[in-house]
């Protein structure tokens, strides 16, 4: 018996996401932020050096650093991602933090629960996948109105694997 290698139509995802972190402010923008405040910086601290205040100069330098280390904290976060598929036979979800780990996660879509908690006035708070008494948050970074396009389409998703 001859063993073709076509693909598994039922294998196929029919639905893909890549969830990932949004970051208003772009590499542009931090390199003019940080050039503004060092400016302000050398200028007011060139002016208490000048009065003999010494000190305020290096505080001042300190305030930049620590803004500095913010943001390149805040863009190390920035990395994480989540990856969601859905196929007739598999729900696949592979989380990557902002180190580069990752871990994948696999639930049959005819199992799986798709968890979704509501606030009356912020709207979508929670998402989480669950099965099996596993459960596996996604999409807590997106902001509201992502949230809710996600877990719309990605319901459509589930109830197409159902329906399959």
């Amino acid at each position: 018996m001859a063993e073709t290698n076509l693909p598994n139509s039922a294998d196929e995802p029919f639905f893909s996401a890549l969830l990932t972190p949004h970051r208003s402010m772009g590499r542009t923008g931090f390199r003019v932020l940080m050039g503004a405040l060092l400016f302000a910086w050398l200028v007011t601290g060139a002016i208490f050096l000048s009065q003999g205040a010494w000190p305020i100069f290096g505080f001042f330098g300190l305030d930049v650093l620590l803004v500095y280390v913010a943001f390149r904290l805040n863009y190390r976060a920035a990395r994480m991602r989540e990856e969601v598929s859905v196929s007739r036979t598999a729900l696949d979800i592979r989380k990557t933090g902002p180190s580069g780990r990752s871990e994948a996660h696999r639930f049959n879509p005819f199992w799986a629960r798709f968890d979704v908690a509501r606030h009356a006035e912020i709207g979508i708070t929670r998402m989480a996948v669950e099965a099996r008494g596993q459960s596996v948050p996604i999409g807590s970074f997106l902001n509201p109105d992502d949230r809710e396009s996600f877990a719309d389409a990605f319901s459509r998703a589930l109830a197409t694997a159902r329906s399959r």
